[in-house]
C-alpha cells in the first residue's frame, strides 16, 4: 500500500492488524475515495470496517471484493474504487544501500572501497572491481583468469589484496544509522511517519510537493545527516571521508525516492481535490463570465449539487409513534374494542411533491443563466417530477415535451436554437402564459421566473403576472443581474417586484442552489 496511507504499525499479509491501525488506513482509503467521487457514508465506513476485520489482510484479492461490495453502488462508482484501490494499496519499496549499483567513487577511495559496504553483490562486476593502477598484471591477464574463473564458478574469488574490505566510520546522526543499516521496512516506515505527520493527503497543487518532500525530509533528520557530511567531508582520517561519501549518495537517492512517494500522492489525492477547487471556484463566479471550455467541470458541479438536494429532500417521513394525537381516526380504529383506546393514531401530514412551472428569458443576454436553470431543475427529476418549462424572447412557447423526447443537453440546445432569437418582451410573453397554463396553475404550483426585466420599453403587463400571483402558491422571480442594476435604464424589475413572493439575484450557481434549495425546503 501507498506508504503515506500506511499504519504506523507495520501490516504483515500473515496477521491481523491491530484496531487501530486498521481504522486508520481505512479512513484514509475512504478520503481518497470520496475525492475520487465516490460517496461513502458513516454507516459505510462502519461496514468497511467490519469488513476488513472480518475477511482480514492476507488475501488482496478477497479485501478488496469485500470493500468493494460495501463501499461501490454502481458501475461508475465500481470503477473508481477500482482504480482508487490498485493506487492507494501499493507498496511503495524503497530502495535500500544493499541493491544499489556501485558506480560513484570518492577521491580517497580505491575502486573496491566503493562497494565495501556490499560485498554479497562483489560477484557481479568483478572486472569492475579493479582498475588498471592495480599491480600484478594487464587487462587480458585480469580477463582470463580472475574474469573466466569466476563467471563459471559461480562463486567470487577475490584475493585479499585485490577486494579486502576498506574500513569506514560509524554515522552518528540518526538518518544516517538508519540509512547505512539497509532496512528498507524501518526507512519506509520512517517515512510512512514523516508523511503523515506533515499530512501529505493535504497535498492540493502541483507546486507543492517540492515543498512537502523538503518537509519530510527534515522530520527524518535531513539537518544533523547535511550537517554530519559536512564535518565527515572534512575530516582527515579516510573512513570518515569514505562514510561522508556513502551518505551524500544514499541522502540523494532517498530525495529522489520521496518526492517520487510525493508525486504518487499528489495524483492519488490532489487530483481530483484541484478539480474540486475549480469547481468550487466556478460555482461562486458569475455564469455569465464562465467560458465555455469549462462546462464539463459546470456540469459536473450541477450534477453534484442536484443530488445533495435529492438526498436532502428526497427521505421518506417515517409514521412517528410521538406528536399530536389524530382523535377521529384513534375512535374509528377503537371501535372494535368496545371504545377502549387500545389502539393510538397519530396525525400525520402528507407531503404533496411541488409543481414547477419554469418562464425563462432565453434572449442573447440571459441564454446562459437559462440553460443552468433549466439544467438545474431537470437534474432534480426525483424531488421535482412535474416541471413544466416555457421559454420566450418575445412569443412564448412551452418547451416541456422536448425535455421528454431529448437528452438533457440536445434539450436546451433546440430550446436555445428555436426561441432564443429576437429582442424581450416580458408583455407579450406573459399574455401567452395567461392563454397556454394560467388554467393549470394552482395553490400547489411553484412559478420561477428567469430573466433581467428588461421590457425593451413596451407594455410590462403587471396585471397579468398578478393573475398568476394570486393563483400559484408563490411567484419567485430570479434575475441574473447585480441589485444595483435593477430599475436601470429599461428595467422594470421594480414594478414586477410588488407581484412576486420573492425576487432574487441570481448569477451563480451558488445563489441558484440556494434558491431551488428554500424552494425545496418549504414544499417538504
Amino acid at each position: 500500500m501507498s506508504t503515506a496511507s500506511r499504519p504506523s504499525c507495520p501490516i504483515s499479509p500473515g496477521a491481523p492488524p491491530a484496531v487501530s491501525c486498521v481504522e486508520r488506513t481505512l479512513a484514509n482509503f475512504v478520503r481518497a475515495l470520496r475525492m475520487a467521487d465516490v460517496r461513502v457514508s458513516t454507516a459505510e465506513t462502519l461496514d468497511a470496517f467490519r469488513a476488513a476485520e472480518m475477511i482480514g489482510w492476507a488475501d488482496r484479492q478477497r479485501f478488496k471484493d469485500a470493500l468493494g461490495a460495501v463501499l461501490s453502488k454502481s458501475a461508475d462508482e465500481h470503477a473508481a474504487f477500482d482504480a482508487c484501490f490498485d493506487q492507494f494499496f501499493h507498496f511503495d519499496d524503497f530502495e535500500s544501500g544493499a541493491n544499489r549499483p556501485a558506480t560513484d567513487k570518492t577521491d580517497d577511495e580505491s575502486p573496491d572501497a566503493a562497494n565495501s559496504a556490499q560485498p554479497a553483490n562483489d560477484a557481479a562486476a568483478p572486472g569492475e572491481g579493479e582498475s588498471d593502477s592495480q599491480g600484478g598484471g594487464g587487462g587480458n591477464n585480469r580477463d582470463d583468469s580472475d574474469g573466466s574463473e569466476s563467471a563459471e564458478s559461480g562463486v567470487n574469488q577475490p584475493t585479499p589484496a585485490q577486494h579486502a574490505p576498506q574500513p569506514i566510520s560509524a554515522p552518528a546522526s540518526p538518518l544516517g544509522r538508519l540509512l547505512m543499516a539497509d532496512d528498507r521496512t524501518a526507512l519506509s516506515m520512517a517515512i510512512s511517519r514523516a508523511a503523515r505527520a506533515n499530512q501529505l493527503e493535504n497535498i492540493k497543487v502541483f507546486t507543492q510537493q517540492g515543498l512537502y518532500t523538503r518537509r519530510i525530509l527534515d522530520d527524518l533528520g535531513r539537518a544533523e545527516l547535511i550537517d554530519e557530511i559536512g564535518t565527515l567531508e572534512g575530516a582527515v582520517a579516510a573512513p570518515d571521508r569514505r562514510l561522508a561519501g556513502e551518505l551524500r549518495q544514499r541522502h540523494d537517492r532517498l530525495r529522489a525516492q520521496i518526492r517520487d512517494h510525493v508525486e504518487s500522492q499528489f495524483l492519488l489525492h490532489a487530483d481530483a481535490q484541484g478539480e474540486r477547487l475549480r469547481e468550487d471556484m466556478l460555482r461562486s463566479a458569475r455564469l455569465a463570465n464562465v467560458s465555455r471550455r469549462n462546462d464539463p467541470l459546470m456540469r459536473r458541479a450541477i450534477e453534484r449539487m442536484a443530488r445533495q438536494l435529492v438526498a436532502a429532500h428526497s427521505r421518506k417521513r417515517r409514521v412517528t409513534k410521538r406528536g399530536r394525537l389524530d382523535v377521529p381516526r384513534m375512535i374509528r380504529r377503537n371501535m372494535r374494542h368496545d371504545a377502549h383506546m387500545v389502539e393510538l393514531a397519530w396525525q400525520s401530514k402528507r407531503i404533496d411533491k411541488p409543481r414547477v412551472f419554469a418562464i425563462c428569458d432565453v434572449s442573447g443576454s440571459v441564454a446562459l443563466y437559462a440553460r443552468f436553470m433549466l439544467m438545474f431543475l431537470y437534474s432534480l427529476g426525483d424531488v421535482l417530477p412535474q416541471v413544466r418549462a416555457f421559454a420566450f424572447c418575445s412569443d412564448l412557447a412551452e418547451v416541456t415535451d422536448l425535455f421528454k423526447q431529448h437528452e438533457l443537453d440536445e434539450a436546451i440546445r433546440r430550446t436555445l436554437a428555436e426561441h432564443g432569437q429576437g429582442s424581450s418582451d416580458y408583455g407579450n410573453a406573459l399574455a401567452d402564459f395567461e392563454r397556454l397554463a394560467l388554467a393549470d396553475i394552482d395553490r400547489r404550483t411553484t412559478v420561477l421566473i428567469l430573466g433581467d426585466a428588461r421590457n425593451n420599453e413596451a407594455n410590462p403587463r403587471t396585471d397579468l403576472l398578478r393573475k398568476i400571483y394570486d393563483r400559484s402558491r408563490r411567484v419567485i422571480w430570479l434575475n441574473p443581474e447585480p441589485k444595483v442594476s435593477w430599475d436601470t435604464g429599461d428595467s422594470v424589475m421594480g414594478r414586477y417586484r410588488a407581484h412576486c413572493h420573492q425576487t432574487n439575484e441570481c448569477g451563480s450557481l451558488v445563489q441558484l442552489e440556494r434558491v431551488v434549495s428554500d424552494l425545496l425546503r418549504s414544499v417538504t
